[in-house]
């Protein structure tokens, strides 16, 4: 995995540290293992961002905060994750785990009303919460193990290339030397 790349766009600890809204974080924030971009630092942000972005809860930067402290996973990484289930996607997002929830239980769907209102939802809630819960486990762990299991791979295909790349280098410069 590109070091670099992703060092160019992970916020200072310092500047974060440094924040009203985050100085009772501090301990947390200043903890340096928690910024270092390792393969299997980065893997386990992975893993825990996107378990944290496919739960149906409020806080889920908080808990991918916690989950990187326990993992010792990226910090930054592991937060930042957390937004694909944004305002914009998180509605399809839930209603996909919904309708996976809802198969794996063997339970009709309920089909979404040509207009959508919180009202028929807080109605439904009682019907949808366990096909929701279901669905946003099963789908949370899916994308965290192959989410861990894709950055261990394509870091390991980047080192791998580098070293040939380096070695390629290397006997170019060895054969010029010998003329």
């Amino acid at each position: 995995m590109p070091r670099r790349l992703l060092q160019r766009y992970m916020p200072h600890p310092e500047t974060l540290r440094r924040q009203r809204s985050l100085r009772f974080m501090g301990h947390l924030i200043g903890n340096p293992t928690l910024w270092v971009l390792s393969r299997r630092s980065v893997a386990n942000a992975f893993s825990v961002g996107l378990f944290s972005a496919m739960l149906p809860i409020p806080f889920q930067m908080a808990i991918a905060a916690l989950g990187a402290w326990l993992a010792r996973a990226n910090l930054p990484l592991s937060v930042g994750l957390v937004w694909i289930t944004n305002p914009l996607t998180m509605p399809l997002i839930f209603y996909g785990n919904y309708r996976l929830g809802a198969w794996l239980m063997n339970t009709p769907a309920r089909e979404v009303p040509n207009r959508l209102s919180t009202r028929w939802i807080a109605e439904q809630m009682v019907d949808i919460l366990p096909a929701l819960a279901v669905g946003s486990m099963v789908t949370a762990i899916a994308l965290a193990v192959l989410g861990n299991l894709v950055i261990r791979l394509i870091w390991r295909w980047q080192v791998s290339r580098s070293w040939k790349a380096r070695r390629r280098r290397r006997k170019s410069s060895c054969e010029e030397d010998a003329l």
